[in-house]
């Protein structure tokens, strides 16, 4: 697999227009119906982020389910839970982030396009039931992907991993109201983490309180992303 290096100035128009389209396309009713695919590829992401960080603080990542609603749960045993909590909105953060920095500073979007393929095919076949929801969910976003990465120009990967990046990094931030607004635990559904964080970590601390602070963190990390992998690229090219 060649891959073409952009012009610096055409590679940073095609980020800035990937990041506006993704903010308008995510916040208009309009276009739910060509969102839904990837709000549910958002919750796999998600729910991967309290599987993989249950694996990094010695516990065990048993099962990723995603359902057709776009809810999802990620089933895990020991660990630390005050990581695996916050990890689904905060590593769909950290990943939207680190997503949008390596495309637009490397300039390698087919190369990282067939890794994060690869990488979800393995978390699919490794955590997901056989024909579920969360299977099909994975596999197909693996294999489009990775056809993306073979088939497509530098140009256009660079505007499709800029557009995941900010969805991914959105995940918290437009759910805030949704976390805020939830009190009870449910069955693991995403928008139940900052209540489950307050009742199992924090007693005396609502889970209002960690909603407003993990999207705020969110934004925090795109802005970041968007600062060291754009803007500062912007300024050295005047």
């Amino acid at each position: 697999m060649v891959e073409r290096r952009l012009p610096r100035r055409r590679a940073l128009i095609v980020a800035v227009i990937a990041i506006v389209a993704a903010i308008v396309v995510w916040n208009v009713p309009l276009f739910d119906f060509l969102l839904y695919p990837l709000r549910l590829f958002v919750t796999f992401v998600h729910e991967a982020g309290h599987g993989l960080s249950a694996i990094l603080t010695g516990g065990r990542f048993i099962n990723l389910t995603v359902y057709a609603n776009g809810a999802g749960v990620a089933t895990t045993a020991g660990g630390w839970r005050w990581i695996i909590i916050p990890a689904g909105y905060l590593g769909a953060a950290l990943f939207g982030a680190g997503l949008l920095y390596l495309a637009n500073r490397t300039h390698r979007s087919r190369t990282i396009m067939a890794v994060l393929a690869a990488a979800v095919a393995v978390i699919t076949l490794a955590f997901t039931d056989l024909l579920s929801t969360a299977w099909l969910v994975g596999l197909g976003m693996a294999i489009v992907l990775g056809l993306m990465a073979w088939k497509m120009r530098t140009e256009a990967c660079l505007w499709v991993l800029n557009f995941l990046a900010v969805l991914c990094c959105l995940n918290a931030v437009v759910d805030v109201t949704t976390l805020i607004g939830n009190s009870t635990l449910g069955s693991g559904r995403i928008r139940n983490d900052a209540a489950a964080f307050s009742a199992e970590i924090t007693p005396l601390i609502p889970g209002w309180f960690w909603a407003i602070c993990w999207s705020g963190i969110a934004l925090g990390l795109l802005a970041a992303a968007v600062w060291y992998g754009i803007v500062r690229q912007v300024k050295s090219a005047l």
